[in-house]
């Protein structure tokens, strides 16, 4: 693991201040992009060097984001296990585990006992809020936590479930310890890509539930229920706007692979079936295969694990690659869901931010719907890019002087009957003629006021070998191969299941599997592989 880490000014000034904080929870607001993983393990890596007895909890909110924690731990020489289960005990050689927010609503009381006094990461922590049930759910487990370390992309309201260990004005606006805005974050240059908004308007024609038949433009003024059904309608496979859209966000992206060759480009559909169909499109106008990530997949976390590091051109997914997935390729967005909170559409954004180094003109692009909720979001944004920028750019030029669907509705009645993209000219806001692209100059680059000193975790157990694989990893390799074995003994020898398991756990003084080391599981594969070399099934 690195000995020292070179902070952004941001991570060090907010990691200076939890740690002088006397207080045990602490919720930093960051931009997504801005790094809030390397802040949090930094922060946690410092925490177990004065208290090494501790246990790490990161609460995630997807599966895919345990792996993606699990990993990025690994690199600081912090083991902790992504696969875990509660009635399995603590995996004595890992320093913490990681879970979803949906794995401890499911079971908070089991989760409370090992989680005592630990340290606990509370990523995307809105995520509590998600009903009254997982808000009551996260406070039972982590109330006796000894530091709650909150993070979340985007400002957020308590709205009508208040979120546990965090603080609230009057105006049920979370209170932050720390924030690091999207516009900071600009001006300061390297950290996140200036990101514009492509408005597609459109002519629509729909049949609502009442029979009667309807059709607007985005211009035209409407209830919320018609603007769902007029949104619904422009996003529906049977109309041409999402083929429009589609044709003007590839040529986009091949624009941007003529100079970035790995550049990506990520569709956010509505629901699985749309994913498909939005795929199929690309594959028939485009020739192009896009990967496609949707809930109902088991390899849906390997795919988009995949898509990070290849050269494919699009992703399409639903929800989840809409928070906290690092893709740092990705150029290119297309907001194809009919979910029109902020915070959604703040978090979707969030995925094409991520500066790359080595890049320096890296504009980014999120093709919208003119729809008056999604501009006003998008104008927000822009309106911060556009002062960050010009704020930058005159300090630039001084030093050269001197030396950015609403709640579902019953659609069972809801017919979209057409859907044309029409031109629309775009304002400043929302052009991507502005002159943001200046060269960054990281003058943090060599600002050793920025290196943080990293003590070694705590050891635990033996080391992970050196396959490169992190600890995790590695077990879960041991124990495929353990349970491959012992679907092979109970072939060859005629036992069930349970009696070759309970054998090979007797043969490697393992209790339960569930708690077993890297080193127990090892040593249990060597007693498996033994036993068929008895039973003359391997040589």
């Amino acid at each position: 693991m690195p000995r020292a880490i070179r902070l952004r000014r941001w991570q060090k000034a907010a990691l200076e201040q939890f740690e002088a904080s006397p207080e045990r929870d602490f919720l930093t607001v960051a931009t997504p992009g801005a790094g809030k993983t390397t802040f949090a393990l930094t922060a946690a890596i410092q925490h177990l060097s004065r208290f090494p007895h501790r246990r790490v909890f990161v609460v995630a909110p997807t599966q895919h984001l345990k792996v993606q924690w699990a990993r990025a731990a690994g690199g600081f020489g912090l083991h902790l296990e992504p696969d875990w289960v509660a009635r399995d005990g603590f995996p004595g050689d890992m320093h913490g585990v990681v879970v979803t927010y949906q794995q401890v609503a499911a079971d908070p009381r089991s989760i409370r006992g090992v989680a005592d006094d630990a340290f606990v990461i509370l990523d995307e922590i809105h995520h509590a809020g998600h009903e009254r049930a997982w808000g009551d759910a996260i406070f039972e487990a982590f109330e006796l936590g000894a530091q709650r370390l909150s993070l979340s992309g985007t400002p957020f309201r308590s709205d009508r479930n208040p979120i546990p260990f965090v603080t609230y004005d009057p105006w049920e606006e979370a209170t932050a310890d720390y924030v690091y805005g999207y516009g900071e974050a600009l001006k300061d240059g390297g950290v996140v890509r200036p990101v514009f908004f492509p408005r597609i308007n459109g002519h629509m024609e729909w049949s609502a539930p009442d029979g009667s038949i309807l059709s607007a433009t985005f211009d035209d003024t409407l209830d919320r229920t018609a603007s769902n059904q007029r949104l619904r309608t422009a996003l529906s496979l049977e109309g041409e706007w999402v083929t429009s859209v589609l044709d003007q966000a590839h040529a986009r992206l091949l624009e941007l692979r003529a100079e970035q060759r790995d550049a990506g480009g990520l569709v956010i559909a509505m629901d699985q079936e749309h994913a498909q169909g939005i795929a199929g499109l690309m594959r028939r106008r485009h020739g192009v295969e896009p990967v496609v990530a949707t809930s109902d997949d088991p390899r849906a976390s390997d795919r988009i694990a995949h898509f990070s590091d290849d050269m494919s051109p699009w992703i399409v997914a639903v929800r989840m690659v809409s928070e906290g997935v690092d893709i740092p390729r990705l150029r290119v967005g297309v907001f194809a869901t009919n979910t029109t909170t902020e915070l959604f559409f703040r978090q979707a954004v969030g995925r094409l931010v991520r500066w790359r180094r080595g890049l320096p003109r890296q504009k980014a692009f999120m093709f919208i719907p003119d729809d008056p909720r999604l501009r006003t979001y998008a104008a927000g944004i822009g309106e911060e890019r556009k002062h960050s920028l010009q704020k930058r750019r005159e300090e630039m030029e001084e030093r050269e002087l001197v030396d950015m669907a609403g709640r579902e509705e019953q659609m069972s009645l809801f017919s979209a009957i057409s859907a044309v993209a029409l031109d629309e000219p775009s304002d400043d806001i929302f052009s991507d003629h502005y002159p943001e692209d200046l060269v960054h100059h990281d003058e943090d680059e060599g600002d050793d006021a920025l290196l943080v000193a990293l003590a070694p975790p705590p050891l635990q157990g033996a080391a992970a070998g050196p396959d490169g694989l992190t600890r995790g990893d590695r077990k879960k390799v041991l124990r495929k191969a353990n349970a491959d074995a012992a679907n092979e003994l109970a072939l060859t020898t005629g036992m069930s299941h349970a009696q070759v398991n309970a054998e090979l756990n007797r043969l490697s003084g393992i209790v339960r599997i569930g708690d077993a080391t890297a080193n127990d599981l090892d040593r249990r594969l060597r007693a498996a592989n033994k036993w068929l070399a008895r039973t003359g099934s391997r040589a």
